[in-house]
């Protein structure tokens, strides 16, 4: 697809803040968007052409839905494939492409393609009962993740020693090797249908450490030139062997001893990428939406230093939102909100992101920090 047509239908299988996202970028190129969703009250409801409530995981209305698009892409992985690839025979195009979804959405698969296209990752082994995971040859302390379904924190366990294997998952998982990791970082490269391929400059990140989940990241990173060119290599080498058509996202670990690790793939908008909208050229949805219609990638250059605070729902609040402290917060020079239209708050919820952009990067993470101190979902 070589041009953007005001009649061209974009169906998009997930309602949430990347849908959302991805819209408020559609819109600026004049494609009409369908979403599909499980919640009436999804985030995208208001805002697209056509909103659809139905399983992302039901063959029949995946499908069905499929065929009343131009091209189809996702904001989630957990969707059903069996009809991706039947909408792909049938002249629906699917980016990323079905295989590429299938592969992703489980993480010994995932890891095994690593291994078998030879980019780092932690030693590991793929379990398929507690009985196998008491006789792994991982040493304790070791990660367990559940091979499927698993986001944000969730289906992921460490096991420190024989005692803890009484809380470990029983369904099919992997054990990898515990890494010391200095820091985590991310690269989000695309790639259109014509080959051509782009990252964004490499991420910095800080995960909360009670909800296992992005925090706070730093655009661009300071880590040295030869880290950022070995990340984004990799994440080029991932993106070409897979010869995917969309956005990836490459979470990494840097080890103590300067060592990159892969940890896990994303195939789509991601949450290491929202600093983009305001601290980029092009932002990643933008982008996203240039490499599934084949248009020319965009400049992924840093505009100025971006800092990302995730806004989560307070612990022990549970229903309707109230945000605390967006005056204050707005007070900033260089601060821009973005809320996600979620109506309740649970604790650490996603309910949107800040991204603080300054010429001086103590000064923005001065000012990141104020943000987390200050705005605050209750209910």
């Amino acid at each position: 697809m070589k041009a953007f047509y005001g009649d061209m239908k974009l169906g998009i299988l997930g309602g949430g803040q990347l849908g959302r996202m991805l819209i408020q970028q559609a819109i600026n190129y004049n494609v009409t968007v369908k979403i599909l969703d499980p919640d009436p009250e999804a985030p995208c409801r208001k805002l697209c052409d056509e909103f659809s409530v139905g399983s992302l995981g039901d063959y029949e209305t995946v499908y069905k839905f499929g065929k009343t698009v131009d091209l189809l892409t996702i904001e989630i992985e957990k969707v059903n494939v069996d009809a991706l690839e039947q909408l792909e025979k049938e002249g629906v195009v699917v980016y990323p492409q079905s295989r590429i979804i299938r592969l992703i959405q489980d993480k010994g698969l995932q890891k095994q393609f690593f291994k078998e296209n030879d980019i780092p990752t932690a030693d590991f082994q793929i379990i398929s009962s507690l009985e196998q995971l008491k006789q792994s040859n991982i040493p304790f302390p070791y990660i367990q993740k559940l091979r499927r379904d698993g986001y944000d924190g969730k289906g992921v366990y460490r096991v420190n020693d024989e005692a803890s294997l009484e809380n470990a998952f029983t369904a099919p998982s992997l054990v990898e090797r515990l890494i010391d990791f200095e820091k985590e970082i991310a690269v989000i490269v695309a790639r259109n249908e014509d080959g051509e391929v782009k990252c964004f400059p490499m991420v910095e990140m800080e995960f909360n450490p009670q909800a296992n989940l992005v925090e706070f990241l730093i655009a661009p990173s300071l880590l040295p030139f030869e880290v950022h060119e070995e990340a984004e290599q990799i994440a080029k080498r991932i993106a070409e062997s897979l010869k995917i058509v969309g956005l990836l996202a490459v979470e990494m670990f840097l080890d103590k001893h300067g060592k990159i690790l892969v940890n896990e793939l994303a195939p789509r908008p991601h949450n290491s990428g929202h600093q983009t909208i305001e601290g980029n050229t092009v932002s990643q949805f933008e982008q996203h939406l240039r490499a599934i219609f084949n248009q020319p990638l965009g400049n992924t250059d840093c505009l100025n230093n971006a800092i990302m605070v995730n806004v989560l729902g307070e612990a022990g609040h549970e229903g309707p939102a109230v945000y605390q402290g967006i005056e204050k917060v707005l007070q900033k020079a260089g601060v821009y909100i973005h809320l996600y239209g979620k109506a309740l708050t649970k604790p650490f919820r996603k309910m949107g992101h800040v991204t603080i952009v300054d010429a001086d990067r103590d000064k923005a993470i001065e000012k990141a920090r104020f943000v987390q101190e200050t705005l605050k979902v209750v209910s």
